[in-house]
């Protein structure tokens, strides 16, 4: 009984952390997308006056 229910467990945590990450992963591409979109159109848009749109 013991391990089966260890087993249950181990399969729901992995579960668990497999959805987590392909959701982090899928956030990861969500925010690329809008940082190389902020640089295109920041460069397209400012022509020369504030070149840089973050404040590194």
């Amino acid at each position: 009984m013991v391990p089966l229910i260890l087993v249950l467990l181990l399969a729901l945590i992995l579960f668990g952390a497999g959805f987590a990450l392909k959701a982090l992963w899928w956030i990861a591409v969500i925010v690329l997308i809008l940082w190389v979109l902020g640089f295109v159109f920041r460069s397209a848009g400012s022509s020369g006056s504030r070149g840089r749109w973050y404040r590194w």
